[in-house]
């Protein structure tokens, strides 16, 4: 379950920086977070702190709940 929910909110930071036409190192820029952190995150390789949750909505101009509207897939 872990993994899966780690991706789903990649999958939302992604469509979301997508739909704002960043790329990575621009959202990383405006979070002040490195290049590589957000491809970790959109990957679902990090594990995100609420801070980092709070950068990137920012960085995004959109509400922290946004980027944690989906359901959980039960594995």
């Amino acid at each position: 379950m872990e993994q899966r929910l780690l991706e789903q909110f990649g999958a939302r930071v992604r469509d979301a920086r997508i739909a704002k036409a960043l790329s990575q190192e621009q959202l990383g820029s405006l979070a002040d977070l490195d290049r590589t952190y957000v491809s970790g995150v959109e990957r679902g390789k990090r594990n995100v702190s609420l801070v980092n949750i709070a950068k990137l909505a920012k960085a995004l101009d959109l509400q922290m709940s946004l980027l944690l509207d989906f359901e959980v897939a039960d594995d």
